[in-house]
């Protein structure tokens, strides 16, 4: 079997109410890079936005459909329900104090594994997790308003919610090439082989909780990161071979896309990167800055933008006070 068919998360797409709220959340008060601002193929008149490092590193690649009047979601079974990032072990302290000023919701700083993790919520009540590790060696991106030391590396694991955890395994052991690493009590944790922060699978089964409702503060699917065409086509047919029905290769002008629910009802991505990436279209100086549009569709430009709500990114207004 080839041991690198996939290399760890490429990215998390989830659901929100308000454009500029969610620019304000992660580009303000997180300090990712707004990369791209372009819109949803399937659906024109939403916004699709994506956040990360510098460059949009496939692990630190946080992307939202946002539009106002969506009905919120309910966090459940069948979903991934925390979306975790990674800190440095002497930036506990910090985030703490920067999400008590800007009065985000979180709880107090528990152990996981050995380590330490702070959960929080968006606007939207979206979950996420700050987990503090000394594993990450990955470069930090500021806008200048968070010290580059206390800044995000980029994703540290996703947690799925399941009402049991052997049909999920299985995928993830026999087709994804992930392996069990630790348990403690009903979290079960996998990750390829060697793992780092940005690759871990966390799976949660609790027969009790609820089934979760898709909307606004929902994920709404994960995506694994495999390094080529080829090796995403032998993922696929790997797919295919225990019946899941994985999409045929999509086209998502950034990267190629296959799509295939797994067991418990995640909707799991593939992707592979294109060679320029985010820089197809943008200069890497000005990521973001931009609506781009693939080019099928940029000859409804003027009707599309009339569709959408203006953005601004305004990091600034998001200083720490300390």
């Amino acid at each position: 079997m080839n041991t690198s068919l996939i290399t760890g998360l490429h990215h998390v797409t989830s659901m929100a109410s308000a454009p500029q709220k969610n620019v304000d959340f992660y580009a303000g008060i997180l300090g990712l890079r707004l990369l791209k601002k372009t819109i949803n193929f399937d659906a024109p008149d939403i916004y699709h936005l994506y956040y990360g490092d510098e460059s949009g590193t496939p692990g630190s690649l946080m992307t939202f459909f946002p539009f106002n009047g969506i009905s919120a979601g309910r966090q459940g079974k069948g979903q991934a329900v925390s979306t975790t990032f990674s800190i440095p072990v002497q930036s506990v302290e910090y985030w703490v104090r920067r999400l008590e000023q800007f009065e985000v919701r979180h709880k107090e700083p528990q152990e996981r594994f050995g380590e330490v993790v702070i959960y929080f919520e968006d606007y939207d009540g979206l979950g996420l997790e700050l987990i503090a590790n000394d594993d990450d060696d990955r470069e930090a991106f500021t806008y200048g308003h968070i010290p580059k030391e206390h800044s995000i590396r980029g994703f540290y694991s996703i947690e799925l919610w399941e009402d049991t955890y052997e049909k999920t395994e299985s995928v993830l052991v026999n087709q994804l090439n992930h392996q069990f690493i630790k348990e403690s009590g009903s979290r079960r944790r996998y990750a390829p082989l060697n793992a780092k922060p940005g690759q871990i699978i966390d799976i949660v089964w609790a027969p009790e909780n609820r089934y979760g409702v898709g909307g606004s503060g929902t994920v709404h699917h994960i995506a694994f990161d495999t390094p080529s065409l080829e090796t995403q086509l032998e993922v696929r047919e790997k797919i295919h071979q225990i019946g899941l029905s994985p999409t045929p290769v999509i086209d998502r002008q950034y990267f190629d896309a296959i799509y295939f629910r797994e067991p418990g009802g995640v909707l799991f991505e593939v992707s592979t990167n294109k060679p320029k990436g985010f820089m197809t279209d943008e200069e890497f100086a000005h990521l973001g800055t931009h609506l781009m549009l693939p080019s099928w569709l940029e000859g409804r430009r003027t009707y599309i933008e009339k569709l959408l709500e203006p953005i601004t990114l305004n990091p600034e207004k998001y200083a720490s006070t300390y």
